[in-house]
């Protein structure tokens, strides 16, 4: 099997564990991305997650992270589900939709590993490791350099064909092969997430501020709010879908293959009172390997909490 047939064969089975598109980039320093990223967090926008400014290196130049490394293979997969389109009532408390269905690192890393033993067999052995937003890798970075997409003014991966409402996963190997043709900017003069962020986070386009981000502030500040932070939150108890709602490309969103992902009526059929009188035994039995277990219980009563006193 030569390179291409490798590369063709390694797509066609990602395409058929579920996941929606499949690139190939080659193992290198990314310069630009490197020279934006300091230039981020030097100016703080990462508000306390201090996590992002560790192991530099290695989150620019994926050899250093695995090391023998020549190929990042980057994968797709659709979160969306036609129940999505319906529209929240304004009075509403919200989660945003890629956290509805069980937690997409355990979805998305169960078939990762298959595809990366799939590829370790066809090939006569691989090195290599596999991820989804779980180590010190540019995702997004990785999957427009395999000619998935490009970054929307809102800083979200954008897919022709499949809009933004898509996880990301990567495999990085010691196998060299057909890399893919990177895709170009299709926002155009388009500035709609920039102009119905409400906390104004998106700064400039393609720059988000984590200090006003409402995901941010529902998910990782895990200290009290204050007044102001009440105020941003919009609704909004964990997570934040504003920006990609309006997007034009989301007209493009396929529903997922994988079902797990689908939304459970458990979590989608809470009111405000019942979110007002949540459980922690409850939270347990409603978000049993959910992403939403990140913010625990605290945070999200938490939340629950501000938007109330807020009035919604």
């Amino acid at each position: 099997m030569n390179q291409a047939q490798l590369t063709q064969a390694i797509k066609t089975r990602a395409l058929q564990l579920g996941f929606d598109a499949c690139g190939f980039a080659k193992v290198e320093f990314m310069e630009d991305e490197a020279r934006r990223l300091e230039e981020w967090l030097n100016q703080k926008r990462n508000a306390s997650m201090q996590w992002m400014e560790n192991h530099f290196d290695k989150r620019v130049h994926p050899g250093l992270l695995v090391p023998g490394a020549k190929t990042v293979v980057s994968v797709l997969a659709s979160y969306h589900h036609p129940s999505h389109r319906q529209q929240y009532d304004a009075h509403e408390m919200k989660i945003a939709k890629y956290a509805h269905g069980r937690d997409y690192h355990k979805v998305l890393k169960s078939n990762l590993k298959k595809l990366f033993q799939y590829i370790g067999e066809i090939n006569g052995g691989v090195e290599g490791r596999f991820f989804t937003d779980s180590a010190p890798v540019l995702d997004k970075a990785w999957a427009v350099r395999a000619g998935l997409g490009w970054i929307g003014k809102h800083s979200n991966l954008i897919n022709k064909e499949l809009g933004s409402y898509l996880f990301i996963g990567e495999l990085i190997i010691d196998i060299p092969l057909s890399y893919s043709q990177t895709e170009t900017d299709h926002c155009g003069t388009c500035t709609r997430c920039i102009d119905a962020c409400p906390t104004n986070a998106i700064y400039e386009p393609y720059r988000v501020d984590a200090t006003k981000c409402i995901s941010y502030l529902t998910i990782e500040h895990r200290e009290s709010f204050n007044d102001s932070q009440k105020e941003m939150l919009n609704n909004w108890i964990f997570g934040c879908d504003i920006c990609q709602d309006v997007c034009p490309w989301t007209r493009h969103s396929q529903i997922s293959n994988f079902v797990d992902l689908h939304p459970r009526e458990r979590v989608t059929s809470m009111t405000n009172e019942q979110w007002e009188l949540l459980t922690p035994e409850q939270f347990d039995q409603i978000f049993e390997g959910s992403a939403v277990k990140r913010t625990k219980y605290s945070g999200l009563s938490r939340n629950i909490k501000a938007v109330k006193e807020k009035g919604i």
